[in-house]
């Protein structure tokens, strides 16, 4: 065990995970990066096949992206956007409203996912309120579905469907509308038919738009969205989309809601929006919803929510960067060809293992599910920690194995990442 290990557990508290048993886990600890490779303390390398959990979309170290935040370093790392600007932060803010599938689009900047689909669910609750419309206070979710862990992005979670413990909070929680997970064929079917049922409460529906990542990557088609959002705009109901998992390529389009032809009225982003170097995410709101915000100065129609490092500089810096590379080079092209070979290999080496029950996938966001004979093997926590000692870095859901590699990986790496998954469920399976 490294002494760098047990200097982390002496004084880190690590989020999702049990302290008590962290050691035993054997966690790498990283020093430092290079492409797609973590390489720890020891001098060991890891290829991060989970993209350090979904974020670092263009790899490690990217020169371009180094450079960004250098050149900003130059100028200034924060100011705040509290009733001012910054230059990078606008510019950032028109690169994202020429590429968001969102009508007029305006950008309110947070931190972390969780933070803004909290600033969504503000924003649609203050929305009716402002409209003069009473009653609209309520939301629907899906099953499964996991939003954050925030109280209200929390709340938009199943509690019993997620599988991170949010039931123990259901005190705090507030109540939602909740319609099928996508493990339901007719899921958005039912939503709609809910939207339309009880439209009078509803200041939104929130969705995760083709795949519930969280979930165990349980996904939907795209042609299904399109009765949810035509129950949405005949009944005059918000929608949400929370992009923050999906967004920026990972699905094999710069926003998943473009393959179900969804125009939200509120766009979560997170994640990828700088590439994994700098925390920040973003709430885009469609001309109508922003609108309603305006007003007197400082008066009842004023959206009074704002964080103290929503829009740094240094993260807008590197995030347009990011976004120029991902929307003007071939990163997409190779989402698709990367992705097809991803299917192929694991159709032929993977889901024929005994030990499979399933394989799910879509653009680079793939969950190879395992199906273990009783409770409590564990099979999914063995499986990643196997694969981690054969130097690929995988995280699991329970007993779905993610991947996720960085949307730039080559065919030797995912052939790599299959050969080792592979490896890891025979051992651990037998």
């Amino acid at each position: 065990m490294s002494d760098w290990a047990k200097r982390d557990a002496a004084v880190v508290w690590h989020g999702f995970t049990q302290m008590g048993a962290y050691l035993e886990n054997a966690p790498i600890i990283v020093e430092r990066a290079e492409g797609h490779e973590l390489i720890d303390v020891d001098g060991r390398r890891y290829l991060d096949a989970i993209s350090s959990l979904w974020v670092t979309t263009l790899g490690h170290r990217v020169p371009e992206l180094d450079e960004a935040v250098r050149r900003q370093l130059d100028l200034v790392a924060h100011s705040t956007l509290l009733g001012h600007g910054n230059r990078v932060v606008i510019e950032l803010a028109e690169a994202l409203a020429a590429v968001v599938p969102v009508d007029r689009p305006h950008v309110l900047f947070a931190s972390d996912g969780a933070s803004a689909v909290e600033q969504a669910l503000k924003i649609a609750f203050q929305f009716w309120a402002n409209a003069g419309v009473a009653g609209r206070t309520s939301y629907l979710a899906l099953g499964g579905a996991y939003h954050g862990d925030t109280v209200g992005s929390l709340s938009l979670g199943d509690g019993d469907g997620s599988g991170f413990g949010a039931g123990l909070f259901d005190a705090l929680r507030f109540p939602v509308l909740r319609a099928p997970g996508y493990g339901d064929p007719a899921a958005l079917e039912v939503a709609a038919a809910m939207v339309a049922e009880h439209a009078a409460q509803l200041a939104a529906v929130v969705v995760e738009p083709l795949v519930q990542g969280a979930a165990g990557m349980r996904m939907a088609r795209p042609k299904d969205f399109a009765v949810l959002a035509e129950a949405c705009r005949a009944h005059d109901v918000l929608l949400v989309c929370d992009e923050v998992a999906t967004g920026f390529g990972r699905t094999g389009t710069l926003f998943a809601s473009e393959q179900c032809g969804l125009a939200p009225d509120l766009l979560c982003l997170g994640k990828g929006l700088t590439g994994g170097y700098l925390p920040m995410s973003a709430t885009v709101a469609s001309g109508r919803v922003f609108d309603a915000f305006l007003g007197a100065d400082l008066g009842v129609r004023t959206l009074f929510h704002g964080h103290s490092y929503g829009g740094n500089a240094l993260a807008a810096a590197v995030a347009l960067r990011h976004l120029q590379l991902v929307t003007e080079t071939d990163v997409l092209s190779n989402v698709a060809a990367r992705s097809a070979q991803l299917s192929a290999l694991l159709r032929t080496v993977v889901v024929p293992m005994p030990a499979v029950a399933d394989v799910r996938l879509r653009g680079l966001m793939a969950g190879v599910e395992l199906a273990p004979p009783g409770e409590g093997l564990r099979w999914g926590r063995r499986v990643c920690a196997a694969a981690v000692e054969r130097g690929v870095l995988l995280r699991p859901l329970g007993d779905v194995v993610v991947v996720m590699p960085p949307l730039t990986i080559i065919a030797a790496e995912i052939e790599r990442i299959v050969v080792v998954l592979r490896d890891a469920i025979a051992e651990v399976t037998g």
